[in-house]
């Protein structure tokens, strides 16, 4: 976990505003779920998984519950579904803090961010299609333009169930040349055994057999719908049979966003996918689901790598400079900013050496300077700071007139 300063917490907050603009073009509304649930919303997303064995940040609290930090949001999104019952379909985006007790990598943190859509009730193709292309408008909107899309289905329930029946088939006639922390994985879920990185692991996952020769006429035809959609719209996709996601709620159409300037072990930018089943799992009617997670850390650094998304100028537009004792730099500094005028100024009757140090170091394009001359004239001296000019003299009462035309200029 970690501290995130100027200028990269304003850059956060300009890939979350990117990404509203994105979704709620779209009629997607925002969720703010809280950070600690009940740990059984949890347990839903996968027993057989990391995030539940092995990674969550759960404890009893004091009134004897047992309790989770949130180690994604979708569980909690379809929490917030069964207990308010909103209209389908239900819309909903969100943004923030998960929690993930994991290893620490370039890109990964125990405390970590994400931005993501749900929907709830409504089990249609089409959805899933508008799904992935608002994910792919935004990194489209980001600047980014090494991403590749990766596709799947895990078709119905029954047709997933009788892939893992032939995984785990195939993966025990491998033996002890499987690694043990495969065969551990084997043991509890045979799907996440292809997530394996090892070399010795590699040719067992090669031969797998692959999720489409299990799917129900429904499934396939449900697939092929997606795939036309996505082409009808532009957005490029690969087919990925062996991707399965990290979560076990997922059925039909899952996706990743991979990072082409990233390491192929760690390139993953987000994904998701169809999730019917989880609502009623957390006690809720049957009622389908869609949605995708995307980490903002890694789509960052995916930024950082094409050159793209920078950190946006959070310069003020004005420094008031005040020698003499300092109100007028109050009086100035708020009435601009109640006009909209970004504005900062100097404290503590500081030098006018170090007044101007200050104004120069603060980004601004004009400082407006303020000494007992000015003071008594009623009058003040605007200097360019970002641009060569001579400085002149303006009075007090055409100061915002005067400073509105001078950025208009410079910004024009």
């Amino acid at each position: 976990m970690r501290d995130i300063l100027a200028p990269e917490s304003s850059r956060w907050r300009a890939f979350t505003s990117v990404f509203a603009d994105v979704v709620e073009s779209a009629g997607y509304e925002l969720i703010v779920p809280p950070l600690m649930e009940d740990l059984g919303v949890f347990s839903r997303i996968g027993e057989a998984t990391d995030v539940v064995t092995k990674e969550m940040y759960d404890f009893i609290d004091k009134g004897d519950r047992h309790v989770a930090l949130r180690p994604e949001q979708t569980a909690s999104v379809c929490r917030a579904f069964v207990q308010h019952r909103p209209v389908t379909p239900w819309k909903a985006w969100y943004s923030g803090p998960n929690f993930r007790y994991e290893k620490p990598q370039r890109g990964r943190y125990r405390q970590f961010d994400q931005v993501g859509i749900e929907v709830l009730g409504v089990d249609d193709p089409y959805l899933d299609v508008e799904v992935i292309a608002l994910g792919w408008e935004f990194y489209r909107r980001l600047g980014l333009r090494q991403v590749e899309l990766r596709l799947n289905s895990l078709g119905e329930p029954a047709d997933r169930a009788r892939y893992v029946d032939a995984l785990r088939a195939h993966f025990e006639a491998a033996g002890d040349d499987l690694t043990p922390q495969s065969r551990d994985t084997l043991a509890k879920n045979p799907l996440r055994v292809l997530d394996s990185k090892r070399e010795s692991d590699a040719r067992f996952i090669e031969s797998a057999p692959t999720i489409d020769q299990f799917w129900s006429p429904e499934a396939a035809a449900h697939f092929a719908t997606v795939r036309a959609g996505l082409t009808e719209l532009g957005v490029p996709f690969t087919i990925d049979m062996k991707l399965v996601r990290g979560l076990d709620y997922y059925r039909h159409t899952t996706f990743e966003f991979a990072g082409g300037t990233l390491d192929s072990a760690q390139n993953a930018l987000g994904g998701g996918g169809r999730y019917d089943g989880l609502v009623e799992d957390l006690g809720g009617p049957a009622t389908p689901g869609i949605g995708f997670a995307l980490g903002v850390d890694r789509t960052l650094l995916a930024c950082d790598d094409e050159g793209v998304f920078g950190a946006p100028d959070s310069a003020v537009a004005v420094f008031v400079v005040d020698t003499a004792g300092g109100a007028a730099a109050m009086s100035i500094t708020a009435e601009l900013r109640s006009q909209g005028v970004s504005a900062d100024r100097s404290y503590e009757n500081r030098s006018m050496k170090a007044q101007m140090k200050a104004a120069n170091r603060s980004g601004a394009e004009f400082a407006v300077i303020i000494g007992t001359d000015e003071l008594d004239a009623g009058t003040a001296i605007v200097k360019p700071l970002r641009t060569t000019g001579d400085q002149s003299t303006v009075n007090r009462s055409d100061l915002l007139t005067d400073l509105r035309s001078r950025l208009q200029e410079a910004t024009s």
